[in-house]
């Protein structure tokens, strides 16, 4: 049996003006995940990351556990998360005011209650198809062309390594709820639910062979569910 190793990125840089950035928190994460993986003795045969900075930095910060000694890992932006931003300007110039929020929140939410409510309200909508981007929201991605981008990625990386590969994936945490919609089955609604509850850093395991895909852990932090490092897991 082969092994997809899916890792969420650390802690990103919430609330600043480059998200897409590892926070102080979000690199430690990654590099005490890095030093507990060397402890025990763990090894993979290859690294793919999406095309993000926060994916590319945990991917850095992993990539000596990798046999042979590569330069670099192999980037696919098909393990790119969904871009929330279009969603939510969508969803608070259409629909916010239908669905109680009293006044139109300001743009970008630094507020994370609020910013929290929004998404999934926005996010709910999404599924369903209800959320339509103007001329100017180019970078909307639709519900279906997400859940097949994975899918298809998830399905190429499981025919090209076999033979008891061990593929290690930096990536985010809409992207692992899709890629274990694509092993479970589970429903769309399932897909954002899943989202929320995976935490940085963590590591979900998916074994492959002979015809069959299986979860084997899901949202796993060994590397911070120690005595004085508890106060290390984040969400967001």
């Amino acid at each position: 049996m082969s092994e997809l190793i899916l890792v969420r990125h650390g802690q990103a840089s919430f609330g600043t003006d480059s998200y897409d950035k590892l926070s102080e928190k979000g690199v430690e994460q990654v590099k005490i995940l890095a030093r507990h993986w060397q402890e025990v003795g763990e090894q993979f045969d290859h690294i793919y990351s999406g095309s993000l900075l926060r994916q590319k930095e945990t991917a850095n910060e992993l990539l000596s556990l990798v046999k042979n000694s590569p330069a670099a890992f192999t980037e696919n932006p098909a393990f790119n998360e969904y871009n929330g931003d279009p969603l939510m300007r969508i969803y608070l110039r259409n629909h916010a005011a239908e669905d109680g929020f009293a006044s139109k929140p300001e743009w970008p939410i630094r507020d994370e209650r609020l910013f929290q409510s929004v998404f999934e309200a926005a996010c709910a909508k999404w599924i369903r198809g209800e959320l339509q981007p103007s001329e100017k929201d180019s970078s909307f991605e639709y519900w279906l062309d997400f859940q097949q981008r994975v899918h298809l990625a998830i399905d190429e990386i499981m025919t090209r390594h076999g033979s008891g590969s061990r593929i290690l994936i930096s990536t985010s945490g809409g992207v692992i709820a899709m890629a274990l919609q694509r092993v479970l089955q589970f429903p769309d609604e399932s897909v954002i639910t899943t989202n929320w509850m995976v935490r940085n850093s963590s590591v979900s395991r998916v074994k492959y062979g002979q015809g069959k895909v299986s979860l084997t852990q899901f949202n796993s932090l060994p590397h911070l569910e120690r005595p004085g490092l508890q106060h290390m897991i984040t969400y967001r």
